[in-house]
């Protein structure tokens, strides 16, 4: 909850013109002693004090009750989602939110209401992406002073790796047969593309990879016979780790999407083969954050 140790106001520039307005208003008053003068300066000033409190209650007192945010590929958006509890019976009006590096959200909080506000923040690299300082502040009512406040919260997003351009799935791995090419689509699934071989079946071309100017590229199908698929660290191509990482979260996404049981072999351990969606996204989650031993 927000306190009064909490809260920093200061005047705008806006305020700052209106006080060299009021000082202008003041002299002008004294030095014709003008009794009208005097009294509007004193209720423009009145005015400027009042609105100092309402900033100020605009803010103390709200709660903020949490974060939440989902885990996203690298180089997309993560959502913030920040719950914010408005315990008073007053309307409070104009919150923006804000974190460096994203656009501020406006918000208007009901009396004794809770609002869901949505961040988005640039995930660029894998890993945990802290959400950073996120800054309260409210300009409300006449936009003379802004009050604000400061808030960090502990948790993140998980970031999992760029998938790598689609490649076929790693073949075998110790537990049977996982993989067998289907010589025709057919009810088969699609497995992936793989360079053109003289006698491939030319429905299988990829004809719009060949139209962009990449080369001869075949469609790739498999049965669905397979067992257990293993996904190896020491089967992904890649020059560096992150390649490699690349490389196991497309066949990641791959395997799910083929329905197919699978297992993942990094160098700090190994996950039991599995299918389901928690077993996907330990897995994904063992990419993010994966660290040499």
């Amino acid at each position: 909850m927000l306190t009064q140790r909490d809260i920093y106001i200061l005047p705008t520039r806006h305020g700052l013109l209106f006080a060299l307005i009021l000082l202008a208003m003041l002299l002008g008053a004294m030095n014709y002693n003008n009794s009208l003068g005097f009294l509007l300066t004193f209720l423009l000033g009145s005015l400027a004090i009042v609105s100092i409190l309402h900033a100020y209650r605009n803010l103390a007192g709200l709660r903020i009750e949490g974060v939440r945010a989902e885990p996203v590929f690298a180089g997309h958006e993560a959502l913030f989602r920040i719950t914010l509890h408005n315990p008073s019976p007053a309307v409070r009006s104009a919150i923006n939110l804000k974190i460096e590096g994203a656009s501020p959200v406006t918000v208007d909080l009901p009396a004794t209401a809770r609002t869901v506000v949505e961040l988005r923040l640039l995930a660029a690299r894998r890993g945990r992406l802290p959400l950073g300082r996120v800054t309260l502040d409210s300009r409300y009512p006449l936009g003379l002073f802004r009050a604000w406040a400061y808030w960090r919260p502990v948790s993140g997003a998980i970031v999992y790796p760029r998938p790598a351009p689609p490649q076929p799935l790693p073949d075998g791995g110790g537990q049977g047969g996982q993989w067998r090419d289907a010589p025709d689509a057919g009810a088969d699934d699609f497995r992936g593309f793989r360079d053109y071989h003289p006698g491939d079946n030319l429905r299988h071309i990829h004809w719009k990879a060949l139209a962009r100017g990449q080369g001869l590229r075949v469609k790739q199908f498999a049965t669905t016979q397979s067992e257990t698929l293993w996904l190896d660290w020491n089967q992904a191509h890649g020059a560096d780790i992150e390649q490699r990482l690349s490389q196991l979260c497309r066949w990641v996404v791959d395997a799910q999407r083929l329905g197919f049981p699978f297992g993942l072999r990094l160098p700090d351990g190994e996950l039991p083969p599995a299918l389901d969606e928690g077993h996907v996204q330990r897995a994904l989650s063992r990419l993010a954050l994966f660290t040499p031993p």
